[in-house]
């Protein structure tokens, strides 16, 4: 089996070599966007979770100060909208920054990842154009050979010819998948990046209505003091 594909790699010509560096390349990169996207959706949970208990617990200092120093984007997006808490801004204002803080992640996370599809494209069109470079060697070879010779010439070249193709369309089919889960996979952080800002606008919601139905009210039938009235 072996064997039979170092025969294959070399009888397919010059253009093997770039489509095999193509696909290495998509391999590093798949390889690291994975890994990093992984380790992205295990740490914004552990994140979440942490800042999401804090919250609940009215600990914004704390919430403030751990947003700051994780470093996760989960925490970063919610970063924004702790520091704008801090300052009593309204629910709308809140909200403006966690999204101001989502646009700012989503480079990180999307990063690399639109490079498979270039690859695969890449190395899609390379083993077409080695075809058509040993297509054209081979018709040039034929024109000068025996009469005998030119059917049984004419076909081994063009197989040969072939193999840049079907290497080409070897290595694109999984880089093109790859790049499929990894941009589901990413488009999954960025959907929990939404729902946890809906989360902690809620509870952050709830906490002020809390607060609000929880302060003193006046007996019902007396009226506030009123200075100006009592002088009159």
């Amino acid at each position: 089996m072996i064997e039979t594909a170092v025969r294959f790699f070399q009888e397919g010509g010059f253009f093997m070599y770039p489509i095999a560096v193509v696909l290495v390349i998509g391999i590093i990169v798949a390889a690291e966007r994975y890994i990093y996207l992984s380790a992205q959706k295990m740490t914004n949970r552990r994140d979440f979770n942490r800042l999401h208990h804090m919250i609940s617990k009215k600990d914004l200092k704390g919430a403030l100060n751990y947003a700051n120093e994780a470093g996760s984007a989960m925490a970063s997006m919610l970063g924004f909208g702790l520091q704008r808490l801090a300052r009593r801004q309204s629910r709308e204002e809140i909200e403006y920054a966690m999204e101001e803080g989502l646009l700012e992640v989503m480079p990180r996370l999307e990063k690399r990842t639109q490079y498979l599809s270039t690859l695969a494209n890449i190395s899609t069109l390379l083993g077409l154009l080695g075809t058509i470079i040993g297509l054209i060697a081979a018709f040039t070879a034929v024109a000068s050979a025996d009469p005998s010779q030119k059917a049984s010439l004419l076909s081994q070249s063009i197989s040969v010819a072939m193999n840049t193709t079907a290497f080409g369309l070897m290595a694109a089919i999984p880089l093109l998948l790859i790049h499929s889960v990894l941009q589901t996979k990413t488009n999954e952080i960025i959907d929990s990046f939404e729902m946890a800002g809906i989360k902690v606008l809620n509870l952050i919601n709830d906490g002020t209505s809390g607060r609000a139905a929880n302060a003193p009210r006046p007996p019902q039938g007396e009226q506030p003091a009123n200075p100006a009235g009592s002088m009159a």
